[in-house]
Parts: C-alpha cells; sequence; structure tokens
C-alpha cells in the first residue's frame, strides 16, 4: 500500500516537473537563433541514436510468475498514465511528449526493481554494451573522410 503511494506521489511530481520545466524550455529555445535547431527543434546531436525500451533491454531474462505479474502491472499503470496525458487538451504537444517520455523512464525504472540483483546486473550489461555501441558508432561518423 505504501509503495503504491511512493509510486503514485513520484509521478505526479515528475509530471510537475515536466509540466513546470517545458514553458522555460520553450522560451529559451526561441531565444536562439533558429538555424542552430534542427527542424523538430531539438539541438542536433541531442538525440539519442536509439529509443531504448525495457522490451529491448530486458529480452532473453526468465521471470517468475510474481515478477511477470509485477511488470505487467507496472505496464498496465505506465500505459493507463501515458492515455490520460494523451487525451489532456491543455497540454501543447511537446509537454504531452516530454511527460510520456518521462513516464516511459519511470517504467523502465519501475520493471528495473522487481528484477533480481542477477537480472539487474545482465541488464546493465546490456546497457553498457548498448551504449558502447552507440559511441563507436557516433565517434566512426566523427572521423574525417
Amino acid at each position: 500500500m505504501t509503495r503504491n503511494r511512493n509510486t503514485e506521489s513520484v509521478a505526479v511530481a515528475a509530471g510537475l516537473v515536466f509540466l513546470i520545466a517545458m514553458p522555460g524550455l520553450a522560451r529559451a529555445q526561441n531565444a536562439q537563433p533558429f538555424a542552430a535547431y534542427a527542424p523538430n527543434g531539438a539541438l542536433p546531436g541531442t538525440q539519442p541514436q536509439s529509443n531504448p525500451t525495457p522490451s529491448s533491454d530486458f529480452d532473453g531474462l526468465t521471470y517468475t510468475d510474481e515478477q511477470k505479474a509485477e511488470i505487467d502491472k507496472v505496464h498496465r499503470d505506465t500505459e493507463a498514465r501515458k492515455a490520460v496525458v494523451a487525451k489532456d487538451g491543455q497540454l501543447s504537444v511537446d509537454q504531452k511528449d516530454a511527460m510520456i517520455l518521462g513516464y516511459s523512464r519511470m517504467e523502465y525504472g519501475q520493471v528495473f526493481r522487481v528484477l533480481s540483483p542477477e537480472q539487474q546486473k545482465q541488464v546493465r550489461q546490456k546497457l553498457t554494451a548498448r551504449r558502447d555501441a552507440e559511441l563507436a558508432a557516433k565517434r566512426k561518423q566523427a572521423q574525417p573522410k
């Protein structure tokens, strides 16, 4: 019961942070020259090369029945929160995207906490390998021809 309250409090706090931060970020972006931005409004090079999802880092793990149930609950709760944000008419598209991304990150962390220490170690290894590969690809791309 306490864990659910804490989770809800964290979700609400994260949502408020995103709501408060987004208008300030929009003003800061508008103060910069337009030529410095990519068409989607983000600085070049700041977008991740891939969009990690819990399924990509958690592939190949064998879950217990309890873990499956808890992970399913986390997924359902997150999807419900994302649906509420998507339907909110008071938020801009950027605010919605930021909140949905925040919920995805929170979901990733919640699923990670459900895992056993050995499973967490495996996920960390996959994450490190993926980041190393992305860094190597970025370095290769940056090298003069």
